[in-house]
């Protein structure tokens, strides 16, 4: 089995009577990008900067590239570092902040020259140098701290909410541009996230935290069909939660229900779904689409969630208009869209 570039075994970090990460075993796959993904206060950024050398583990081990770091101060573990406010220097030009990191290293200064422009060219700003961050875009900023940490060549890179600050259209393009820069440089990186659409379009690998512990690992393509629990299920998205014939719960997305009037014939198209009556109680127009809300005529009068097309013809049966408040429909869930939940632990802390 190939070493992993980075281990966690049995780390727990502990502040009084308070266990923010608690006993969590982590294997960093190398030359891939991993994130850690949970709602504030689930432990994610501790573990980061335990694997920092920022924070020291209560109790466990750190592992680095096989050897154990866990007393290794932070500029002796070979780690970029680029954190949620940048932490650039506004006296010195781009250049300068792209190489500071090279000058602590002593690297001598026609190196250290070429792999700050290098690493400029890398991130799209090589005609920037010349420049002090104020001059520059809050995108343009995050491009350089990005620059700086890759410019050192590290074992892994540690992104700390890299692009909370910026707006919605910039965090799309650094998405791109950091998945880039992963796949061109072969780096190992780390990143941490609340923005389950940031993670599941980034990650090779997704770790799911809750209350300190992982509770949910693997490529996104496994764990979104598939959440461990019901806590995964709605950090995820997933807002339906149905009660199977069986008494096991399960999980579906809006998109993935169908809505037609509650007299139209189904014609075999409840073959392999959950098919449920409901009342409409909402319809909210978002432009492409609309998100309708139903309340099932079953003894817990149970709430879903659709998104229908708010054009004619917009159910699979070809059924007419969108619903409207008031209307009696069927709700048909395909079986092969719900995800059974094995656990259902409580969901307090999701923000």
């Amino acid at each position: 089995m190939t070493t992993p570039a980075a281990e966690l075994v049995g780390v727990s970090q502990r502040f009084g009577s308070f266990t923010a990460v608690d006993s969590i075993d982590l294997r960093i796959p190398r030359g891939r990008l991993t994130t850690l993904l949970g709602p504030s206060g689930c432990g994610k950024t501790t573990t980061l900067r335990m694997l920092a050398g920022y924070a020291t583990p209560t109790s466990g081990r750190i592992l680095i590239d096989g050897q154990d770091a866990t007393r290794t101060p932070p500029e002796k573990r070979d780690l970029g570092m680029v954190f949620q406010s940048y932490a650039l220097f506004p006296h010195l030009t781009v250049a300068d902040n792209v190489a500071y990191g090279l000058t602590m290293r002593k690297v001598p200064a026609p190196e250290r020259r070429r792999r700050a422009a290098e690493a400029l060219e890398l991130v799209g700003l090589g005609h920037l140098g010349d420049r002090k961050p104020k001059q520059l875009s809050g995108g343009q900023q995050q491009r350089v701290a990005l620059a700086r940490a890759v410019a050192i060549r590290p074992r892994l890179l540690l992104l700390d909410e890299p692009l909370s600050n910026l707006d919605a259209r910039l965090r799309v393009q650094m998405r791109a541009e950091i998945r880039r820069i992963q796949s061109e440089t072969g780096l190992t990186v780390v990143l941490v996230t609340h923005d389950q659409d940031e993670a599941l379009e980034m990650s090779d690998e997704m770790v799911l935290m809750r209350a300190g512990k992982v509770v949910q690992t693997g490529a996104p393509r496994d764990v979104f069909p598939a959440p461990a629990d019901r806590f995964v299920a709605e950090f995820l998205g997933y807002e339906n939660f149905l009660t199977l014939a069986d008494g096991r719960e399960a999980a579906v997305r809006p998109e993935h229900l169908c809505v037609v009037p509650a007299d139209t014939p189904l014609d075999g198209q409840a073959d392999g779904a959950v098919v449920l009556d409901a009342v409409v109680r909402d319809v909210a127009y978002r432009g492409v689409d609309v998100l309708v809300t139903c309340e099932a005529t079953d003894p817990a009068g149970t709430t879903v969630r659709l998104v229908a097309d708010h054009r004619a013809d917009h159910t699979a049966a070809g059924a007419g208009p969108a619903p409207a408040a008031g209307d009696r429909v069927r709700l048909l869930a395909p079986t092969a869209r719900l995800a059974p939940l094995t656990a259902e632990p409580a969901t307090e802390g999701i923000s």
